[in-house]
């Protein structure tokens, strides 16, 4: 039953070891949780800190991406303003490219102005007359006809090449025509009204105003075909008959049923002969004139007038424009002449054509026995109608004298009823100077009231209204003669220059 001594030793130390060993694990235990084991505390503090390293990782992406995205809406800015900064440099450029275009092309219009006065042939011409024309064009670059519009001499035609073999768009001086026309054909009344429907403004006013739209809505109840035909009645389409080579007959419209052929004159073009061709008609009774240059001796004292017809229309027609034509030049768009004693009647003329802008004028004076018919056409960026009457101004002024008969009394006391009134007050008038056409109805809108149109601007006339009398209009004086003395119209057998054949007769 009991263990041998040795036995027993063994066991003994064997369990004491086991003792001791057990001890020290336990010790070992109770030591390693405040050396290896984080709290509770701390792992929430291990989890705050590895959060914050994450937050922290990603800001310096976010902001290394940001910074990215900074550098490329950097470049993408430098970009451009490098293109827009490229674009105003190739616009700048282009437009001092343009500015010395025009300014090389109004060099060259001038310089053509120039050369082409240097070698204008002068022989029949009359020198002091050639002088006001010359000295009242100035530095325009134009042309300029004078010439007596009783008979079609030409007493000077400065800048003969532009004059002679050149045609031009008429511009608002086309609207003599239609105002011709309308008349004619009953579309305008003598009261001046269009008689389809009501215009704020009247034929007077149109005229001396330059109405667009007045004109547009004549033309269109017309019709393009009637105003072509009295277009070519009243010379245009065809040379006017002077006796030099080369004269260039312009050209008519045809098909073409757009507005703007009724007042802007777009599709037609004219030489200063023929418009002076036209007024003369207009202030002589009907006649249409042969412009011719007396060459020889024989010629300048024995000059008689040539007539290529007697126009078809009305005497009342004819006479019912001339009040708008007065008004033109006293209170409208060629009121730049400046003195109105010289009684001037005429028509201006303002749009772009033949590569630029162009300014014409056409007139006669003294209206009511005209000595002069006086025709500027300017061509240039800055040229308008307007300036055109002051050239025609400074040529009636410098022939004053012309003007008179004995006494220093003006011949021209023109009556009563052929002195239109302006119909607006002087603050509306200044809003005129530059509304004459100007080529500002691009797609030739008729419409009434259209803002920017000058009848939009123009009140309903207020005054009563001027008709002209159907009788003769007759000279003031002593021996009431007649207006408009005969034209003398030269046997074959008496003519020592070439023969001028009436087209009518062919």
């Amino acid at each position: 039953m009991f263990l041998a001594p040795e036995r027993l030793y063994s066991k003994v130390v064997t369990l004491f070891l086991i003792i001791l060993a057990t001890s020290v694990f336990a010790v070992a235990q109770r030591r390693k949780p405040t050396r290896t084991e984080p709290a509770p505390a701390n792992k929430t503090l291990v989890k705050k800190t590895s959060s914050v390293k994450e937050t922290a990782t990603k800001s310096k992406a976010a902001r290394a991406e940001e910074a990215r995205r900074a550098e490329i809406r950097k470049a993408e800015d430098s970009r451009r303003r490098a293109a827009a900064a490229e674009a105003t440099r190739r616009r700048q450029q282009a437009i001092r490219e343009a500015q010395s275009r025009r300014v090389t092309y109004e060099r060259s219009l001038r310089s053509d102005t120039v050369d082409n006065i240097m070698v204008d042939n002068t022989e029949g011409e009359d020198l002091e007359v050639r002088r006001a024309a010359i000295n009242a064009l100035g530095s325009h670059a134009g042309t300029v006809v004078v010439l007596e519009p009783q008979t079609g001499r030409v007493l000077s035609i400065v800048n003969q090449d532009w004059a002679i073999k050149k045609s031009f768009k008429p511009c608002s001086t086309i609207k003599l025509v239609t105002a011709l026309a309308g008349l004619t054909e009953n579309v305008i009344d003598q009261s001046g009204s269009i008689t389809a429907g009501s215009f704020p403004v009247d034929l007077d006013d149109a005229i001396a105003y330059s109405n667009n739209a007045y004109f547009q809505r004549v033309g269109l109840n017309m019709g393009s075909t009637k105003m072509v035909s009295y277009a070519r009645l009243l010379g245009l389409g065809e040379p006017t008959g002077l006796n030099v080579a080369d004269e260039t007959g312009g050209r008519v419209p045809f098909n073409n049923n757009n507005a703007r052929i009724y007042s802007h004159g777009d599709d037609f073009e004219v030489t200063p002969l023929q418009l002076a061709v036209l007024v003369s008609a207009i202030s002589n009774g009907g006649r249409l004139i042969v412009p011719q240059i007396p060459r020889t001796a024989y010629e300048k004292t024995n000059f008689r007038g040539y007539m290529k017809r007697q126009l078809t229309l009305p005497a009342t027609s004819l006479r019912r424009v001339i009040p708008g034509m007065i008004g033109a030049a006293s209170y409208g768009t060629a009121r730049r002449i400046g003195d109105a004693s010289l009684e001037v009647a005429g028509k201006t003329g303002s749009c772009i054509g033949q590569g630029s802008w162009l300014g014409l004028f056409a007139s006669v004076a003294p209206i009511e026995n005209p000595k002069l018919a006086v025709v500027v056409i300017l061509r240039g960026q800055s040229e308008r109608g307007k300036y055109a009457a002051a050239v025609a101004g400074g040529i009636y002024s410098a022939l004053r004298s012309r003007l008179k008969l004995g006494g220093g009394k003006m011949t021209a006391k023109l009556p009563l009823e052929m002195k239109p009134q302006p119909k607006v007050d002087a603050k509306t008038s200044a809003a005129y100077d530059d509304a004459e056409d100007d080529d500002s109805d691009d797609n030739g809108s008729t419409r009434q009231g259209k803002k920017g149109d000058v009848a939009d601007r123009v009140p309903v006339r207020q005054s009563p209204t001027v008709i002209v009398p159907q009788t003769p209009v007759k000279k003031s004086g002593p021996n009431n003669a007649p207006l408009f003395p005969t034209v003398v119209i030269t046997k074959k057998e008496e003519i020592t220059r070439p023969r001028i054949v009436n087209r009518n007769q062919r």
